[in-house]
């Protein structure tokens, strides 16, 4: 499979882009870089404002709470997805196992897909209105 190839079945994968044609998936990749990560650093500090969306390629990443893991991450993950939205902080630390390859989508850019394909931005709000919704739902079943 040709690496354009993997990077939108990936992207594909993303609920926040589940909704979106095969040309805006297209548009979202060329609107992301293809970042090489070595094994130990900090992809995303807790605490600190997210800028950024990271879909994991390839390699192995430790999301951490202070200094407890509480998630591992691989290949068709992601991570910092509300970042597209809005500039809260990062509720977790992401630190990369080994290395990593990981596409990555800045706000800025976002913006510019959205404003590219404006029919993304009801699907992706329509995605995030789901995703609430669920939430909602599990929160009332505990």
């Amino acid at each position: 499979m040709r690496r354009k190839d993997v990077y939108l079945a990936h992207l594909g994968k993303v609920p926040l882009f589940s909704a979106c044609s095969k040309r805006e998936l297209q548009t979202i990749a060329r609107a992301s870089d293809d970042v090489e990560v070595p094994a130990g650093k900090i992809l995303v500090e807790e605490g600190k404002p997210g800028h950024e969306f990271f879909l994991i390629i390839d390699g192995n990443a430790s999301v951490k709470r202070g200094k407890r893991e509480i998630a591992k991450l691989g290949p068709g993950q992601y991570f910092g997805e509300l970042a597209l939205l809005d500039r809260g902080p990062r509720s977790a630390s992401v630190v990369a196992k080994d290395d990593m390859e990981v596409l990555v989508l800045g706000q800025r850019e976002f913006a510019g897909v959205i404003d590219e394909v404006p029919t993304l931005a009801h699907k992706l709000l329509t995605t995030m209105a789901q995703r609430l919704r669920e939430a909602d739902a599990k929160a009332y079943e505990h």
